[in-house]
């Protein structure tokens, strides 16, 4: 063991400073590169498998940019079910059953596509993808990005089991005005615990996930009113259908 660890140490003293004549700077790249690339991703994963999350890079650029952010984690076990479900209905039904990707779903989003090529390509992102989007990367819109969130996914997937992954949606999540996570947007908008929410409370919650800035909550419209009808029947499909068996 002391002897690959002394020849690990020499390769690494030779990787980042070379023969000592001149730097090289393409393998310090190449070092940097694959650090952020598996090892650093990996230990994140690890240890916040365990251990809450304590912000996100959107936070922490809210933070620096004085917006006002709020959080508070919360155990799955302390979160309504009738949240869990109502998101799982509205945002991912066959959560349980994909290993990050719905292909199914992503096809549909083609297809669509080619139909009308004028409109923006629908998103068919899993709860995973948007989870690991939310841990590493910023919410900007590029091809980059997408394979990054496509890597990340992976490890996502690898290292956490369904419930941890559902349980960072619901506690990492933007639900609009600086709320981000369950517990924040239900105090915020019903003056409830996360744990107290009502089968209407946790679909108007769902519902306004893909846009929370725009709709709203706590005093819906007449889009919101319609569609939590919606979410609602989906979110008793998933309880009828056992399509959160992985989080039981």
């Amino acid at each position: 063991m002391k002897r690959i660890l002394q020849r690990l140490g020499a390769f690494l003293h030779w990787t980042w400073y070379g023969n000592g004549e001149r730097r090289p700077w393409l393998r310090r790249i190449a070092v940097v590169l694959f650090a952020f690339l598996l090892p650093l991703p990996v230990l994140y994963l690890l240890i916040f498998r365990f251990v809450p999350v304590p912000f996100t890079p959107q936070m922490a650029l809210d933070a620096v940019t004085f917006q006002p952010v709020h959080q508070s984690w919360r155990a799955y076990d302390d979160i309504s079910p009738n949240l869990t479900r109502a998101v799982v209905g509205s945002e991912d039904q066959n959560f349980c059953n994909h290993n990050g990707f719905d292909w199914d779903d992503i096809e549909k989003a083609l297809k669509q596509h080619d139909r009308h090529p004028r409109k923006r390509l629908r998103g068919a992102s899993t709860i995973s993808q948007q989870v690991a989007r939310t841990l590493f990367l910023l919410p900007n819109r590029s091809w980059v990005r997408k394979g990054a969130e496509a890597y990340l996914t992976v490890l996502v997937e690898a290292l956490w089991p369904k419930k941890r992954i559902l349980t960072a949606y619901l506690n990492l999540v933007d639900w609009g005005q600086g709320n981000y996570g369950a517990e924040a947007a239900s105090q915020t908008y019903f003056h409830v615990p996360a744990s107290m929410l009502s089968k209407a409370q946790a679909a108007r919650l769902a519902t306004i996930l893909p846009n929370p800035d725009k709709w709203r909550a706590a005093r819906p419209g007449p889009y919101v009113t319609s569609r939590t009808e919606t979410v609602m029947t989906r979110a008793w499909e998933v309880q009828r259908d056992e399509l959160d068996w992985c989080l039981k």
